[in-house]
């Protein structure tokens, strides 16, 4: 069984990232392909091409190859939320209270 070990970035299409999320959610090919109004054999070489491009042998690995490279957020799991931005004075305000 092979993994992508490689610590390269692996080069999508927005239609193979949106398959790829819809394979994480739990989708069949049938359902996806209904779901992106396309052939469930559209959808098949979308899959074998992503399993491919990403050197995974089957979708367990193609998540969890998603989910180390960030492709995909589950149940906001391996989700990357935007730092807040603040001010100084509400920094230090945070600091402060923290400390006490």
């Amino acid at each position: 069984m092979t993994q992508s070990n490689s610590r390269s970035p692996v080069a999508l299409s927005d239609r193979e990232l949106q398959v790829v999320e819809l394979v994480a959610s739990g989708l069949t090919n049938q359902e996806i392909a209904e779901k992106l109004e396309i052939s469930k054999r559209t959808v098949d070489n979308h899959i074998s091409n992503i399993l491919t491009k990403t050197s995974t042998d089957n979708r367990v690995a193609l998540v969890r190859w998603a989910l180390q490279w960030g492709k995909v957020c589950l149940d906001n799991i391996n989700c990357c939320p935007l730092p807040l931005i603040t001010t100084e004075d509400e920094t230090e305000s945070m600091v402060s209270s923290s400390v006490e």
